[in-house]
């Protein structure tokens, strides 16, 4: 078994920033940041392989979204620039203990058997 905790949510002006964390409980090879808004399907936005640092991201986040790790501390970040009014969703993180979570994000599927509770974020026009 995998708990995760995300926090750093809240509300915030377009063009704003904010930074999520995720702790989990123990380490996976994978971890997720997924998004969705009231009336949409969840999304992911955001993808890290823990043994290699490499990252996958949406088209929508790609070059304001950053995803990063501190493994002392088993925790993933997911820093989030020049925030937009469609960024408003509640997001969550996810564990896979293999890789292929990761690499199937870019596909939509979505592989991952642990999330956490979720942290809500918005984004005012």
């Amino acid at each position: 078994q995998v708990q995760l905790v995300e926090s750093g949510g809240g509300s915030v002006q377009a063009g704003g920033s904010l930074r999520l964390s995720c702790v989990a409980s123990r380490y996976t090879n994978c971890i997720g940041w997924f998004r969705q808004a009231p009336g949409k399907e969840r999304e992911g936005v955001a993808g890290i392989w823990r043994n290699t640092d490499a990252t996958w991201y949406a088209d929508s986040v790609s070059g304001r979204f950053t995803i990063s790790q501190d493994n002392p501390k088993n925790t993933v970040y997911l820093q989030m620039d020049s925030l937009k009014p469609e960024d408003t969703a509640m997001y969550y993180c996810a564990a896979a203990f293999f890789t292929d979570a990761c690499a199937t994000m870019s596909q939509g599927k979505n592989l991952f058997g642990y999330w956490g509770q979720g942290t809500q974020v918005t984004v005012s026009a």
